[in-house]
């Protein structure tokens, strides 16, 4: 049988665990502090939980982040389409690396990170106590950070990305004991998220902030709230929640905005109009011999480098026809990349078994396992006929501009 116990229990109980307590609006927040890769902090929640004093848990989680914790078939049931229609391919590509860092750590060290968070989820449900999750969507922290990187900065964000994915070494000792005080995302992202301010203010300060906001905006009739987050989120997280004073729906809905991304991509569509208006000068001034000649260096440059691109990421030969007649219309369809075009045929024409979504985070850590699984590989078909349909581009424009009539 639980018994309650008392505030000073409580304390005595968490006097060896970063922790704080803050009291508003009379409701008493106890912030748990932990290690995301520590058997103590497992141990610490199942203690603070079975005390009997919460009415309620809060974690530093999502509901996406806690169906991939809790459900070991969440992968199975992603629909690949949706992902690509809907323009979340990097996204997907950026859970993949956390995934990929986070296993990393869980056959090294022997505990799964963040195991803390989902035994205070789990026996929240079994105490049928009020569970709140309380942390930001990873998918809308990643593009409140790109969108406060510049070109280079977001080419040092893919890069620390990629490497995440790929890195076999095991995580140096000085990287755990910083991810014991620090933050799961902030760690996977290396040293560049140290070196980053933008970076650092999306993924931790932010939402130190945005937490605050949600426990006060979810509370309800409890009135003796546990939250169970990282230890780096704790000074944070404690002055946001004593302090701050706008209503809490206005503050969440603020950290949630992500700017809109223009329709058009201006750049590239200037580009490509400005080519295709050289194509037409050169009809003009030097007839149908050069304007066939530079209509075919478009199609070659364009549609050659994109379906090159699908040939180097092994995609099938119907992929690679889409890729080279898609790339040429790039002025017919502002906004479709032409990996989106060469990816869809791809899936359509190999869809991912289910087994290969359940080995898709131990494939995603070799360049040989990207390649073998069906479903990472229709990835690097959209990726790599991106770059190679960009690369023709440029290269078009290059090739067209020195042709033409003075």
């Amino acid at each position: 049988m639980i018994t309650e116990t008392s505030p000073i229990a409580i304390e005595a109980l968490l006097s060896d665990q970063p922790h704080k307590i803050v009291e508003r609006d009379g409701v008493r927040y106890t912030l748990l502090g932990t290690a995301h890769v520590s058997q103590a902090s497992v141990e610490t929640v199942q203690k603070a939980i079975d005390s009997g004093r919460f009415d309620a848990i809060a974690v530093e989680l999502d509901a996406q982040r806690l169906q991939a914790m809790t459900d070991p078939n969440v992968l199975g049931q992603m629909d690949l389409v949706q992902v690509i229609r809907k323009g979340r391919v990097a996204l997907f590509a950026a859970n993949l690396a956390l995934a990929a860092y986070q296993r990393r750590l869980a056959e090294q060290l022997g505990i799964e990170p963040g195991a803390e968070l989902k035994r205070a989820a789990l026996l929240g449900r079994e105490r049928d106590l009020p569970l709140h999750l309380i942390d930001r969507e990873v998918g809308l922290t990643f593009k409140r950070a790109a969108q406060r990187l510049g070109f280079f900065g977001k080419v040092k964000l893919v890069t620390s990305l990629v490497q995440g994915l790929f890195s076999s070494s095991d995580v140096s000792e000085d990287e755990i004991e910083k991810l014991k005080e620090g933050d799961m995302l902030e760690s996977s992202f290396g040293e560049f998220a140290k070196e980053t301010p933008e970076l650092y203010e999306s993924i931790i300060a932010e939402r130190d902030q945005y937490m605050a906001a949600r426990l006060r905006e979810t509370h309800g009739d409890s009135r003796e709230i546990l939250a169970v987050v990282g230890a780096g989120h704790l000074n944070g997280l404690a002055r946001h929640l004593g302090k701050d004073t706008g209503p809490p729906e206005q503050l969440r809905e603020k950290l949630e905005q992500v700017r809109k991304k223009k329709k058009i991509p201006w750049i590239t569509m200037t580009l490509s109009l400005l080519i295709v208006g050289g194509i037409i000068y050169g009809f003009y001034k030097g007839g149908l011999d050069m304007g066939a000649d530079l209509l075919l260096r478009w199609a070659m440059f364009t549609g050659g480098l994109a379906a090159l691109g699908c040939l180097m990421a092994r995609g099938h030969p119907l992929s690679i026809l889409t890729a080279a007649v898609t790339a040429p219309l790039k002025p017919f369809r502002a906004g479709i990349p032409s990996g989106a075009f060469a990816s869809l045929v791809e899936v359509h024409l190999r869809k991912p078994a289910y087994n290969d979504f359940l080995s898709l985070r131990d494939d995603a850590q070799t360049v040989g396992g990207w390649y073998r699984n069906r479903v990472s590989r229709v990835l690097l078909v959209f990726i790599l006929t991106n770059l190679g349909s960009a690369t023709g581009l440029w290269v078009a424009g290059f090739s067209i501009f020195s042709k033409l009539p003075g």
